[in-house]
């Protein structure tokens, strides 16, 4: 069988999807120059294909944007699902130092490099 970048040889995809934090009465929900806060969540599926793996990453997001009331007020809100962001094949089986996902970065100064570089005690969130 030929080698395919966007087929896993495991069936396992690393996938992400994004998320705003909308207020459901705000009647500039939907201005597109508006600022809302975010997430990117990632997730693993088990899926047969790319395409297969980004319909599960999209049922995955959607089951995550319920409405629910907010804050003391009980404020009608819900993360709202935008869409996938990336699906990424895993090459290798899942298994502890397993690499499932790496990013190409443009050269930079050593000096910049270090500082993406977070010491254990910075880890925690």
């Amino acid at each position: 069988m030929a080698y395919d970048k966007n087929v896993s040889p495991v069936g396992w995809y690393l996938g992400s999807y994004l998320l705003r934090f909308i207020e459901l009465d705000d009647a500039d929900r939907n201005d597109p120059e508006k600022m809302f806060p975010s997430w990117e969540n990632t997730v693993l599926v088990k899926a047969a294909s790319l395409e297969a793996a980004y319909s599960k990453v999209e049922k995955i997001g959607k089951q995550n944007s319920k409405p629910y009331r907010g804050g003391p007020e009980g404020v009608k809100v819900k993360w709202e699902y935008l869409g996938v962001t990336e699906i990424l094949p895993i090459y290798e089986e899942i298994a502890d130092g397993a690499e499932i996902a790496w990013a190409d970065r443009a050269p930079r100064k050593l000096k910049n490099l270090q500082q993406w570089v977070r010491p254990k005690s910075a880890i925690r969130q």
